[in-house]
């Protein structure tokens, strides 16, 4: 099956893909294009999954980066893969080829270029992290290289959309807690739960720092099983584990 790839007119010009579960060879709940080291499916089909994205990069496999992702607000400046995988949520560069990639399930894959000064980001970023900070660290990674947030373009791919999250009143307290202006991102759900507008979050986020322009791409993870993995549907469905999708960018 041939690959599905949703790119941004907001991002023309420089090569990006933010990939849903098609195309790929893992099979069961993994079904798709698995690019989770992660999960609990097959070392051998994940690593076949991620040759195919970086084929689709146009770029050696050897050239896909991928970080360890742990929920922060860190993001790292590479200029080639490193080994170990530094513990982050963020990459950005200025090295041509060079593909980055942020694996999500219901999280923002948030991707960045500052086409002018030729650098570029992705970021991952749940709840935890853009409240913490993570999308600011990657536009403040990205100047320490020459880029200006004037002039950068960040895209937020598919996430879990208001209508399917769901959260408790503690969810709420916390994001008050940063800003009582967050009220605003929060919908009265049943009994004492809210429904968060998390895209709304980070593109608020984004537009506050100061990007030259900020958007989404309006696809939903839970709704649609067929393009997407999705952490909150598989955990509701009681299945074992879940696919993780994967976004990449790369000058």
């Amino acid at each position: 099956m041939t690959l599905d790839i949703i790119t941004s007119d907001a991002l023309r010009g420089v090569t990006h893909g933010f990939f849903t579960r098609r195309g790929g060879a893992s099979s069961g709940v993994f079904a798709g294009l698995n690019c989770g080291q992660g999960s609990s499916d097959q070392t051998e089909i994940v690593a076949i999954n991620r040759a195919r994205v970086a084929a689709a990069m146009d770029a050696p496999h050897d050239r896909l980066v991928t970080v360890h992702q742990v929920h922060s607000a860190t993001a790292v400046a590479l200029d080639a893969a490193p080994e170990p995988r530094p513990k982050a949520d963020a990459m950005v560069t200025a090295t041509p080829g060079l593909v980055l990639g942020v694996l999500t399930a219901d999280c923002q894959p948030v991707l960045f270029a500052d086409r002018k000064a030729g650098v570029v980001g992705a970021a991952h970023a749940g709840w935890r992290g853009a409240l913490d900070g993570v999308l600011e660290a990657t536009l403040d990674t990205m100047e320490n290289l020459g880029a200006d947030r004037a002039d950068t373009v960040a895209v937020i791919g598919p996430t879990i959309s208001q209508r399917a999250y769901e959260v408790g009143p503690e969810f709420l307290e916390d994001f008050l807690a940063e800003d009582p202006g967050n009220q605003r991102f929060f919908a009265n759900g049943e009994g004492d739960r809210y429904l968060f507008d998390l895209p709304a979050y980070g593109l608020h986020r984004l537009r506050n720092a100061g990007v030259g322009q900020a958007d989404w791409t309006r696809h939903c993870t839970y709704s649609d099983p067929e393009r997407f993995f999705s952490y909150r549907r598989a955990t509701h469905a009681g299945e074992v584990d879940y696919g993780r999708l994967i976004s990449t960018i790369r000058l």
